[in-house]
């Protein structure tokens, strides 16, 4: 059987690849679709080696759907890739790139579990930077209700 015949059949018929997880691929592409026009979006980031790279993912994001206009981005960041952005630690390029995500529209929260692991107060994130005082991850989680797509470069 071609893989083709078969992708449509494990489609059309989720129980032959084993149910739930075959079928949960629609509802959360069609969760993203509710939004007119605007793609929602929840980049998660925890590890420090991947700031620089998530970073460009979410530039890259952004002019691959035609603008700020067209894509609503949250970056959650949580343990120890938060140190990055803290402004005593952050270098003078990550900054560069904070200030230009957030021209585009892109919000930063950072997790309100690390912020009080890490002895960090919202003064030492740049400007424009969210708490989630819930935790980082049930952030994500109450985006990912509200139709955001989960993405974790």
């Amino acid at each position: 059987m071609s893989l083709s015949r078969r992708f449509l059949l494990f489609r059309l018929f989720p129980g032959l690849a084993g149910g739930a997880a075959a079928s949960a691929v629609p509802t959360v592409a069609s969760a993203s679709a509710t939004a007119p026009g605007i793609q929602k979006v929840v980049y998660h980031l925890s590890e420090p080696t991947r700031v620089n790279f998530v970073l460009g993912n979410i530039r890259n994001h952004i002019a691959g759907k035609g603008g700020p206009d067209k894509v609503r981005i949250v970056l959650v960041i949580h343990g120890p890739a938060l140190d990055a952005f803290a402004r005593s630690k952050a270098s003078p390029d990550i900054m560069r790139q904070i200030e230009g995500r957030a021209k585009d529209g892109v919000s930063f929260v950072a997790c309100g579990n690390t912020m009080t692991a890490r002895k960090f107060t919202l003064d030492d994130m740049p400007e424009g930077f969210d708490v989630a005082d819930e935790g980082g991850v049930t952030r994500i989680a109450d985006l990912q209700a509200q139709g955001y797509l989960y993405i974790r470069p």
